[in-house]
């Protein structure tokens, strides 16, 4: 772990939480970026709110409300023991992705941490859980922290298309490199399912088998990427795969042992490209390190 605040711009940080154990990884992690920027932290968790069984059981209901501020306040004394200032937040509603995202937006937050839970099936990913809905909708970064995962930022995995949004993620990739003395590899997969993993420096041998347009706009992508960073000093390298753009990344995380992926994504999006499982959201479902979603304005 750094011993200094690894990423610019984390003045005020949102830490959503339930009871669950698989938001460990998150509470540790925003407790520990919070004390290294000298940040504000805001612990927020949501209770659902169902109208038909609020007014048949309102004992159940008390006894939720009691355990979850029971939880914010368990976060807040760790807080208070690492020298972190920490305010906690309890909101009702029956979307709590939405709730997250308005309080992040109304506080203008500068980070979302939250956790994830065990890997699932391609179903849930489809039916979009509160993470990828939280992601969508944010105005503002979000860090995804496994329970096990860490952000420690000693190898950085950045994947790019070319695209603006990409551009995004190379940009705030480079800044934690940068100060984090990081390895950092940069990262294009075009999409092909016949097309295994090659490094930049050879990919022409294989370019018959990758729509020609398509690999050269990831090759310059990487290549401008690549060249940026190493005259910022950093420790870089480049690489082009071709497949499925989900799976590449994890495959090559998993080979570079990345601690931290960082992805590009957009603006607050509507709920139907959610829905429909976009890459990033797929990478967040089942990587096995922290993952940094970078928005860009639409």
């Amino acid at each position: 772990m750094a011993t200094f605040c690894p990423t610019a711009r984390v003045e005020k940080l949102l830490l959503a939480s339930d009871r669950s154990a698989f938001n460990e990884g998150a509470i540790r992690e925003a407790l520990s970026l919070a004390k290294q920027c000298s940040s504000s932290l805001t612990v927020m968790s949501v209770i659902e709110v169902n109208p038909e069984f609020d007014a048949m059981a309102p004992q159940i209901v008390e006894k939720i409300d009691a355990e979850v501020r029971e939880h914010l306040e368990a976060i807040k004394q760790r807080a208070k023991k690492a020298g972190v200032d920490c305010e906690t937040v309890v909101r009702r509603g029956d979307e709590a992705f939405a709730l997250i995202a308005q309080e992040a937006e109304e506080r203008k937050t500068t980070m979302i941490i939250m956790g994830r839970r065990g890997r699932t099936g391609l179903s849930r990913l489809m039916m979009g859980s509160v993470t990828a809905r939280v992601i969508g909708q944010a105005p503002c970064n979000v860090l995804v922290v496994p329970r096990a995962a860490q952000f420690s930022c000693k190898k950085i995995l950045v994947a790019t298309d070319g695209s603006r949004y990409g551009d995004a993620a190379v940009s705030e990739a480079m800044g934690i490199a940068k100060r984090c003395g990081s390895e950092l590899t940069i990262l294009s997969v075009v999409p092909s399912e016949s097309v295994a993993a090659m490094d930049i420096v050879h990919s022409e041998l294989r370019k018959d088998l990758i729509v020609e347009k398509e690999l050269k706009i990831a090759e310059m992508a990487v290549k401008e990427a690549k060249d940026a960073a190493a005259k910022e000093g950093i420790t870089v390298s480049g690489l082009v795969l071709g497949g499925k753009p989900s799976e590449g990344i994890l495959e090559a995380a998993k080979e570079k042992k990345a601690d931290l992926i960082i992805l590009g994504t957009l603006g607050k999006t509507g709920m139907d490209r959610l829905l429909m499982g976009s890459v990033t959201e797929r990478v967040i479902v089942t990587a096995e390190c922290a993952v940094l979603a970078v928005k860009t304005a639409a």
